[in-house]
């Protein structure tokens, strides 16, 4: 993949487990969604196994590679730890790359960023009165207190570096969205009119951690958010794979300007396991399947016999309307009404 403006989704004659070595795969949304096995999950992972790697990234923080590889294993994903890469740990190594080995680090966060410090040699503390030489700022659960911001402030304010493991506004929960650490980071931001070096997802610190830790030569990156996964991927110049089990939406796949344009897309990790059809140009529209999509000065406009006869007959639908929309667009965002076509589709 490189940089220039994609115009349509991908093709692949291979099954993406046997065109990739490595899948780089996100966790909310796209194995699980409130702790709970996403369907097909399981199973997919399991016979992609069989051609590629399986590593797990995630912007989450909180939690220690040994945990998540804990979950996932209970779930039915047998994982090891170091197959989990966070963003505690590409914020640790970005920390680590710019403080003296042993330095003290003021962690506003949980016990995902401790480990990671530890890991990069370096000595958390809990204060601003400890002298720390950098402070890192990730996402502590629904509890952190209140005062931990203000410790962050202190130290900020003395000019002490700040580091943020991510900046996603939100984060998944079994209840629906609550504030992710993001919103916690733009709490520190408007005390201390500072800004964070940021190490997560879509940043290239993240990619550079996960091909630093998986050595991986073709690596697919498989996620369900725009503005994380497909833009780091776009951002590590390597292609993508977005499922729609998660965050995304087709308005939203249809609006994408060219940094959010994945190289495929499919229902669910059932992808892994197929290749994927070719979208190809058609009179003045474009062909997937039984389906051809065209864009007018208003509108995207989709026809085809009859409607919709399964997952994957939708999804050559949608995969022709992305092309009459991005090819539309060029490298903006498309915004042509494409409710009825997409509604055609029931998506």
């Amino acid at each position: 993949m490189s940089h220039g403006v994609r115009t349509s989704p991908g093709g692949s004659a291979r099954a993406l487990n046997e065109a990739y070595d490595t899948a780089l795969l996100d966790l909310d949304g796209v194995v699980y969604a409130g702790g709970n096995a996403i369907a097909h999950a399981v199973e997919s992972l399991a016979a992609a196994r069989d051609g590629m790697r399986l590593a797990y990234v995630t912007n989450n923080a909180l939690r220690t590679p040994d945990a998540v590889a804990g979950h996932l294993t209970e779930l039915g994903i047998p994982t090891g730890a170091e197959d989990v890469i966070t963003s505690a740990q590409a914020v640790a190594r970005l920390i680590s790359e710019q403080v003296p080995s042993g330095s003290r680090v003021l962690v506003i966060g949980g016990e995902g960023l401790r480990v990671a410090l530890r890991e990069r040699g370096l000595t958390p503390v809990e204060s601003a009165d400890d002298d720390p030489v950098a402070v890192v700022q990730g996402y502590g659960g629904p509890d952190l207190p209140w005062g931990r911001f203000a410790e962050a402030s202190y130290a900020i304010a003395r000019g002490v570096p700040w580091f943020a493991s991510n900046t996603d506004l939100t984060i998944p929960s079994g209840r629906g969205i609550a504030p992710g650490n993001g919103a916690a980071v733009q709490v520190v931001r408007i005390a201390t009119g500072a800004e964070p070096q940021v190490a997560g997802k879509p940043l290239p610190p993240m990619h550079k951690e996960t091909i630093l830790r998986t050595g991986a030569e073709r690596p697919l990156v498989v996620g369900d958010r725009l503005d994380t996964d497909i833009e780091g991927a776009f951002n590590g110049e390597v292609d993508s794979l977005l499922v729609l089990t998660g965050v995304t939406d087709g308005p939203q796949l249809l609006a994408a300007p060219p940094r959010h344009r994945p190289t495929y897309v499919d229902r669910d990790l059932r992808g892994l396991l197929t290749g994927q059809p070719e979208v190809v140009a058609d009179g003045d529209g474009f062909r997937c399947g039984g389906w051809t999509a065209r864009a007018d000065a208003e509108r995207l406009h989709l026809d085809g016999e009859g409607e919709s006869g399964g997952d994957g007959d939708a999804l050559d639908g949608l995969r022709a309307l992305c092309a009459a929309a991005w090819t539309a667009a060029g490298d903006g965002s498309c915004t042509l009404d494409g409710g009825k076509a997409l509604a055609r589709l029931g998506l």
